[in-house]
């Protein structure tokens, strides 16, 4: 399972646009930088996705 999950990822998962996808993930990863953890920029960590977004952990979503 990839670690890491793209903005159409994130926009399917949610139902947005790309465009606004984008802007989660600066969000969410703004939101790691200021804890001290490396980030990929346009991408967002599975893990931490699924927790700020209430989706429950890692090994509930399998599907995306």
């Amino acid at each position: 399972m990839k670690q890491y999950l793209t903005a159409k990822e994130v926009a399917e998962s949610m139902g947005v646009s790309v465009g606004k996808a984008y802007g989660i993930i600066r969000e969410l990863n703004s939101q790691l930088d200021a804890k001290g953890y490396i980030t990929v920029s346009g991408k967002i960590n599975r893990t931490y996705f699924f927790e700020k977004c209430c989706y429950g952990s890692r090994e509930d979503n399998h599907d995306i």
